[in-house]
């Protein structure tokens, strides 16, 4: 690896390689995390930080790392959140994993979890896969080259995808624009501050209307267009964003701090976000 000071460029054709690699890991890691979402045991754990842990996180973790393995490059997961600072800090090309984004839905059984593979390059997320195996949904883009939606692809039935194929089955997003404002929040992670926030914006919008979601699924609706704002202020980590990040940065929204409106940073000593809000742009 070089080291950050210098700026890291790969081709087109590379990129729409690595997220075609991305996909079918995202695709079989889904496989994986539905074995255990359809069995009678998730061997719940507590985190140091007290959020849940279960048997798919892990066994999704690991089919994401020996899939992404022959790219040989550095992935930086929640399962893998304790490489240590001094040794990631000049990578200029990375994976950030979050093998089961919305562990807590998963626990509900109600299907709103999703795996998120991003492709980081000069600590920015560039590519963006995230695939829902309960509803059978892929999303997947790259910043400057667009974002699809693929409908109707079990994770149970699919050999070795390419992306060409996929791409040309697949819807561009945005999928549509909203006539009045739509506010998608958390479905388990509301708090005092986001609860003000969503009373402001009805006050600004008195004809907004307002649904909740879960996992990176919020992120999703925001790059379809099935959502215009996301305000997001109770803690969450890189891999938790990055690639949602990448699908909304791809079809021309944005990701900002709630409390500066600079971009989020990536691959920082505290892998912690700030406070967010992800947008359409005009608003």
């Amino acid at each position: 690896m070089t080291n950050n000071s210098t700026e890291i460029k790969l081709s087109r054709e590379e990129l729409i390689d690595l997220m075609n690699t991305a996909i079918n890991a995202a695709i079989h890691a889904g496989s994986e995390v539905l074995d255990v979402y359809h069995s009678d045991d998730f061997q719940v754990n507590l985190k140091s930080d007290n959020t849940p842990l279960t048997l798919a996180d892990r066994t999704a973790h690991e089919s994401i790392r020996t899939s992404l393995a022959k790219t040989r490059i550095p992935l930086l997961s929640e399962e893998g959140r304790n490489i240590h600072f001094e040794e990631r800090k000049n990578w200029d090309l990375f994976w950030m994993v979050d093998p089961l984004d919305g562990t807590m839905e998963f626990i509900k059984r109600n299907g709103e979890f999703t795996v998120n593979i991003a492709l980081m390059i000069n600590n920015k997320p560039v590519v963006g896969v995230i695939y829902a195996p309960v509803f059978q949904d892929l999303y997947f883009g790259i910043v400057g080259m667009g974002a699809y939606k693929k409908m109707g692809l079990p994770a149970k039935e699919n050999p070795q995808l390419n992306v060409r194929d996929l791409i040309n089955s697949s819807l561009a997003l945005p999928l549509l624009c909203n006539s009045h404002l739509m506010l998608v929040a958390s479905r388990s992670h509301l708090n005092d501050d986001t609860e003000s926030f969503i009373k402001e914006q009805q006050n600004e919008h008195p004809s907004m209307s307002i649904t909740y979601k879960g996992s990176s699924l919020k992120l999703c609706m925001i790059a379809t267009g099935e959502a215009d704002i996301y305000p997001r202020f109770t803690r969450t980590w890189e891999w938790d964003t990055a690639a949602g990040q990448a699908l909304i940065e791809a079809v021309g929204k944005k990701i900002i701090s709630y409390d500066d409106n600079l971009g989020l940073s990536y691959n920082k000593e505290d892998l912690a976000n700030p406070r967010y809000v992800a947008l359409r742009n005009f608003i």
